[in-house]
């Protein structure tokens, strides 16, 4: 059987059963985000994903209400440790990783998969077509392997090269190593910040 098809059926099962039991944990957290900090408890944005098929990521909101968007020179999202945007209660949900669990969804609905690329902004679509254009190919994951191999503090670039490798050598083998590599940092909290220099708000 094609890989494809048993990666999406794992990808089915294990999301479905996740969200079953952290059904109860989601209640929770989507109560106290608002009781501690203005706004909504969920945080959604537009994402590439399969082909460069635009797709709303979900996560919980781990910043303030209409934070500035604070990039790196590079261009990503800054997210250092002494990032004034994120509430206390958005810190420990990105230390933890919780604030990505929504994903879950998003793989049950067929926009992720629970290992890929991580998915970039719309706005990076040509950059990547032309540059690429494996990443595209594969659904974009909630873990990956630039994400077990440095996750944010890596350049942009070196990430980009990591998921088109992975996109070019996927298999059950490398999709198992890089879920216990992600268990291992998540219980760790290694890498959660960036030493990059903020550039400008916007």
């Amino acid at each position: 059987m094609n890989y494809s098809i048993v990666k999406r059926l794992i990808d089915i099962t294990v999301s479905f059963i996740a969200l079953l039991f952290l059904v109860p944990f989601f209640i929770i957290i989507a109560i106290i985000i608002p009781l501690t900090s203005k706004g909504p408890s969920f945080y959604f944005q537009e994402r590439l994903g399969l082909n460069g098929r635009i797709y709303k990521m979900f996560k919980f909101r781990s910043m303030y209400l209409n934070a500035a968007d604070i990039r790196n020179d590079d261009g990503t999202t800054y997210n250092g440790k002494d990032d004034p945007r994120v509430t206390k209660v958005g810190k420990f949900l990105r230390e933890t990783s919780i604030n990505e669990l929504p994903q879950l969804l998003n793989i049950l609905l067929g926009d992720m998969s629970l290992v890929g690329p991580r998915p970039e902004l719309p706005e990076s679509l040509a950059f990547l077509s032309n540059n690429y254009p494996d990443k595209l190919k594969v659904l974009p994951g909630l873990t990956g392997w630039a994400v077990v191999n440095g996750r944010n503090n890596v350049p942009l670039e070196k990430r980009r090269e990591l998921d088109v490798w992975y996109a070019q050598h996927i298999s059950l083998l490398l999709d198992v190593k890089i879920i216990v590599k992600t268990v291992q940092l998540v219980i760790s909290s290694k890498d959660v910040y960036n030493e990059y220099s903020k550039k400008s708000s916007k």
